[in-house]
């Protein structure tokens, strides 16, 4: 029996899928989710997510949440920010984290909520470009030949 998962944001539901696993970092850890697991809610931190669909990994950059694993099988994912790696343009997502350290370094003297805001932004966009790059990497990887 597979786990099914959603991922809602405010802006939309990114995804409604049966996996076979969820990897996500939680304020505890990194946690794998798999069918029949016990019910479970946790805190997100930003990071990546890893889901193993049919044998093949897929990633999404997620920032902050809740994740709650329900009976039955289910769980679902509230981010505040949820993208797939084919969402991702890795120039973007590279000038977006320069400006969120940028920011980061001018709210380092002014306050402490701005910096906490701008070190959040900041661990987003580190999670973005690690999904990114993978991307980036899968595609302009060579296949090897095996002789």
């Amino acid at each position: 029996m597979p786990l099914h998962l959603s991922i809602v944001t405010p802006e939309r539901a990114v995804l409604s899928q049966d996996v076979d696993s969820v990897t996500v970092m939680t304020g505890s850890g990194e946690i794998t989710i798999l069918p029949n697991h016990i019910e479970l809610l946790a805190a997100l931190k930003a990071g990546e997510m890893k889901l193993k669909v049919a044998g093949k990994e897929e990633y999404l950059a997620i920032s902050t949440g809740f994740l709650e694993v329900k009976k039955g099988g289910e769980a679902l994912v509230l981010a505040d920010t949820a993208e797939k790696m084919e969402e991702l343009d890795l120039v973007r997502v590279e000038e977006a984290k320069e400006r969120a350290r940028q920011v980061l370094l001018e709210k380092h003297q002014v306050d402490d909520v701005g910096f906490a805001a701008a070190a959040a932004a900041l661990e987003r966009e580190l999670a973005r470009t690690k999904v990114a790059r993978r991307k980036h990497l899968s595609i302009h990887s060579v296949p090897r030949s095996t002789p």
